[in-house]
């Protein structure tokens, strides 16, 4: 019997079938019996993975016609053979890998792979000894030579991610470990390969997204929230014969039926929340970020359709997908009602192959309606105090003896930056009886307790700058909704943060004025390429204060994974871990800290931080500011709890990533420091960067349980006039969402 019964999918787009599927079903099984992934030799390596009959069942060519519908005869025939390939991949890695739990022979076999995908088509690539070898020489030869090199780069990439990240599933495996819910999403898009599904859309709908937009948010958000819908709609269909069968426990199901300790069917209909929410930020970013995005990088007509068919491409990946999971033998569909009801069929629609998704159910989870959850929130709630929970913390903050001395030095230069003063419009930040308050100098002295005076005082003349900017900016462009000068006021920052350290332009705002001064202290004694990592991380914080902004004009509180991801560049972490990774620069190769261990560890330690703030700050927040940027308001929202019910996820999800952090200090880092033969002094330094994360969390902890900045008394004196609207709605019918803070004004 099924473990639970399939929710009802919100599926938007209709399916459509590639009228080459018979064409494409006769050449792949030739092709695969080519390879050797049929009929071969009952001695060769993986001959047990697949028979004839599991072959025709699992019907791979009715997969990419779906997915694929426009795609002409001899480019259908290519990209089934990529899918045949990447499925007889997985299910090999399982038989020989898996199952044996062979880690050192597994990690072997992945490292010799990327050899056979040369980017540069001059090389050649070794001799194949198994059929994953001998198809990826073959379909690489077919497929990269009419792309650009940048593509190649892409998908050179996305398909070392997705069989490389394999040993990450096998180690959850061999240890009995179960990911949390952050680190399986993002895990799971690595390993999970919709990332390379989605440049290979770019492939079969002969476009190439254009390199001037490839890494902007917007591209990158289309990509990942495609990719996440893809691999928690394949979760929920191959929940039984992934436990059943294959032992395996990297599956959205299985992760959130451990974490929040409920049964099945909750965790199922819990996963595809997620899985349409994630189908929704796709539809608001390809609807709202993206024609903003043409104009600001002025696109061609061509380049625009380029992009525009990219997107249609990943819409029809989505529905093809559904369909063929609702048909293929590999999955749990067997109790499936394919038929419509009454009702739909009164209401009309498509009828017949490839019309299910087009046959949307009237169900609110089908229907979508936990959209209407995001944008139905009643801004400035009067909240009261957080009840604090206690907090996992197994580290102990030192403090900085130059605490005293700090402490005058961030009055004293936000005074000179002007951040105390009022500005044009009467609007006023900070005093000074709140920037003593704030006391940014206690955290300074927590997270940096071994810094010499002037290292320290630099440090919280930074914190004082961060805060200031992240107060400034809403109160400054929130109010009136000024999207186009908040992005002018993006747009001049770089140019106080000069990367050859000369003259800036005169500022304009105090914060200008502290960047500028800042930038100079600080960059003064690095190298170019340490300066231009540290400016990335500061513009990484400045400009994610944009989404907020855009997410405040559409009164919209963001999707979980979306907010996740981006909390940390508002929180500033790319920041604070770029000015770390730059002191030990010299000690530890570069490339390190693009691992996956590294990664981790800082991403981990990054959430850590940023939730602790979200709980903290939740007052002050919901309550005088009317924030939608929360983690305990998004959780509350996503999951229809209350706050102290929210408090409490939040809370286990940052046990979660300090447990996740610890692990990988003890098991992974281990692993690496061999892998990249460290010598004593970069060992050392290693280990210097661990305990900084340490000294940051730790540090960062401490300082809101002493600072003034959240506490109610304080927040009533800042806030005396009534709350200002950010974002809400406005408009014929709104005013009820306004009558609490009518009443309160």
């Amino acid at each position: 019997m099924q473990p639970y019964e399939l929710p009802d999918f919100y599926m938007p787009y209709p399916a459509r079938l590639n009228l080459h599927l018979d064409m494409a079903r006769m050449h792949t099984k030739a092709w695969a019996r080519e390879m050797g992934m049929l009929d071969a030799p009952p001695e060769e390596h993986g001959a047990e993975v697949w028979d004839e009959a599991k072959f025709d069942s699992m019907d791979f060519a009715l997969l990419c016609a779906y997915t694929h519908p426009d795609a002409p005869s001899h480019e259908l025939d290519l990209v089934t053979d990529w899918y045949v390939w990447v499925f007889f991949f997985d299910d090999h890695f399982l038989e020989v890998y898996k199952r044996s739990r062979d880690q050192a022979g597994a990690k072997k076999y992945l490292d010799g792979l990327p050899a056979f995908m040369p980017t540069d088509l001059a090389s050649y690539p070794p001799e194949p000894t198994n059929p994953v070898e001998r198809g990826l020489i073959d379909l690489w030869a077919r497929t990269v030579p009419m792309r650009s090199m940048e593509w190649r780069r892409r998908f050179f990439e996305s398909t070392k991610n997705l069989l490389y990240e394999s040993t990450w599933e096998l180690s959850n495996i061999s240890g009995s470990r179960f990911p949390n819910p952050i680190e399986y999403i993002e895990m799971r898009r690595k390993v999970g390969g919709a990332p390379w599904s989605a440049d290979l859309v770019e492939h079969a709908t002969f476009v190439e997204v254009p390199v001037r937009i490839a890494n902007s948010r917007p591209m990158r958000v289309l990509k990942d929230s495609f990719a996440d819908a893809v691999h928690l709609r394949n979760d929920l269909f191959s929940y039984q014969r992934e436990t059943q069968q294959e032992g395996e426990i990297n599956n959205c199901v299985l992760v959130l039926e451990r974490f929040f300790d409920i049964a099945p069917q909750r965790a199922a209909h819990l996963t595809n929340d997620i899985l349409t929410s994630r189908l929704q930020q796709f539809e608001n970013t390809a609807l709202t970020e993206l024609p903003a995005l043409f104009e600001e990088f002025a696109l061609s007509p061509p380049e625009r359709e380029s992009a525009l068919l990219y997107v249609k491409g990943l819409q029809d990946w989505q529905s093809g997908g559904h369909e063929w999971h609702l048909r293929s033998s590999r999955y749990m569909n067997e109790t499936v009602n394919r038929e419509p009801s009454v009702l739909e069929r009164l209401l009309g629609g498509p009828t017949g192959l490839g019309s299910s998704a087009a046959q949307i159910k009237l169900s609110p989870d089908a229907l979508g309606l936990q959209r209407v959850k995001s944008y139905a929130y009643v801004s400035h709630e009067t909240v009261g105090p957080t009840t604090l929970p206690k907090f996992y913390m197994p580290y102990t903050a030192r403090v900085n003896a130059d605490l005293e001395r700090s402490r005058q030095h961030c009055v004293d230069w936000a005074r000179q930056m002007g951040m105390l003063e009022t500005l044009p419009g009467g609007i006023g930040i900070w005093d000074e009886e709140n920037l003593a308050s704030f006391d940014f100098a206690v955290c300074a002295a927590r997270i940096h307790p071994d810094a010499s005076g002037p290292e320290l005082d630099l440090s919280s003349a930074w914190l004082t700058w961060g805060t200031y900017g992240d107060d400034y900016f809403p109160a400054v462009f929130g109010t009136t909704r000024d999207m186009a000068g908040a992005k002018v006021f993006n747009a001049r920052l770089p140019m106080f943060m000069p990367l050859d350290c000369d003259a800036t332009p005169p500022p304009a705002n105090p914060f200008e004025t502290g960047l500028a001064d800042l930038w100079i202290r600080t960059a003064s004694p690095m190298t170019i390429d340490q300066r231009r990592q540290f400016r990335q991380g500061v513009e990484n914080m400045t400009t994610s204060w944009l989404w907020e902004l855009a997410n405040h004009i559409q009164h919209r509180i963001p999707d979980p994974v979306d907010y996740i991801e981006m909390r940390r560049k508002t929180f500033g972490s790319d920041m604070t871990m770029s000015l770390a990774r730059i002191t030990q620069a010299e000690e530890l190769p570069p490339e390190i800290f693009r691992t996956r261990p590294m990664r981790g560890l800082e991403n981990s330690a990054s959430d850590y931080a940023c939730f602790t703030n979200d709980i903290f700050s939740y007052q002050k927040e919901i309550e005088f500011e009317g924030e939608v940027h929360n983690c305990v308001l998004v959780a509350q929202k996503f999951l229809d709890i209350d706050r102290e019910r929210a408090v409490s996820v939040v809370n286990d999800l940052m046990t979660s990533r300090m447990l996740q952090f610890e692990r990988i200090i003890a098991t992974e880092l281990p692993v690496l420091v061999d892998e990249f033969n460290l010598d004593t002094d970069a060992r050392e330094a290693l280990d210097g960067y661990v305990v900084g994360l340490q000294d940051w969390m730790a540090g960062i902890l401490d300082w809101h349980m002493l600072t003034g900045r959240y506490g109610e008394s304080a927040l009533r004196r800042r806030y005396q006039m009534p709350p200002q609207r950010l974002g809400g709605p406005s408009g014929l019918g709104t005013s009820a969402a306004f009558i609490s803070e009518l009443l309160r004004a």
